[in-house]
């Protein structure tokens, strides 16, 4: 930009103001300069099968690339939420009364709740996934940043959850509606049954040779008739 920039401005006369304002123009133009080669450093490509399975091992969704969270969204959700198979938990001293994180509560929240060996933590994928400033509510930023460890509050893991419109429904909500849009654009492919695949590449074949028929000859790619 400062070299498409600089004949002109050398052409034009240059009175006090513009010599004034000729130093904020050149801020400006290396702030423009910094911003584009730092959001080109944020997306780098992620490796979706290195992402760290343990939830407390993970980063923020939001410190991903804006055009990277939906795909890492989607391998999560696919790997489902992490609940590692521990023959006995560790135990916590809560209140001079020995507690631990119970496995059947797997199978009751199976969909969403995950547990992480690294901290001896409970998470929430969803929240996690879909984690924004809102998501304090019900217990969200303990279930998706913090952790929760309140092995004799099991009841609120039911709160967690909430009403209908709880900011965990409405995560889970994302969830659901994510895949889905993605099953229903590889839907749209299978559908196309054989036949009308060979369809389409004829019909782009023959595309192809007419307009490299016009091109050699130099003909206009439309009939000289204007009636229908």
């Amino acid at each position: 930009m400062k070299r498409f920039f600089s004949p002109i401005s050398s052409k034009l006369p240059q009175s006090s103001s513009s010599a004034q304002n000729a130093p904020r123009v050149e801020e400006n133009l290396n702030q423009l300069e910094e911003t584009h080669h730092s959001a080109k450093r944020l997306k780098q490509g992620v490796d979706l099968d290195s992402l760290p399975a343990d939830p407390k091992k993970r980063i923020p969704i939001r410190d991903y690339h804006p055009d990277e969270r939906d795909e890492i969204r989607r391998a999560d959700i696919q790997r489902g939420p992490h609940q590692p198979r521990i023959r006995e938990f560790p135990q916590s001293d809560l209140f001079g009364l020995k507690r631990r994180f119970n496995r059947k509560w797997f199978k009751k929240y199976h969909d969403w709740l995950e547990y992480s060996v690294t901290e001896d933590a409970a998470y929430c994928l969803c929240c996690y996934l879909f984690q924004d400033e809102s998501n304090h509510q019900g217990g969200g930023e303990t279930f998706s940043s913090i952790g929760f460890r309140s092995w004799h509050k099991k009841k609120r893991l039911d709160t967690h959850i909430g009403k209908s419109n709880s900011v965990h429904n409405q995560a889970k909500k994302k969830c659901e509606d994510l895949m889905r849009q993605e099953q229903s654009i590889q839907a749209a492919f299978v559908k196309l049954s054989n036949q009308t695949k060979l369809e389409h590449k004829i019909r782009l074949k023959d595309s192809i040779e007419v307009a490299r028929l016009l091109l050699n000859q130099g003909l206009a790619f439309r009939g000289h008739r204007e009636d229908e």
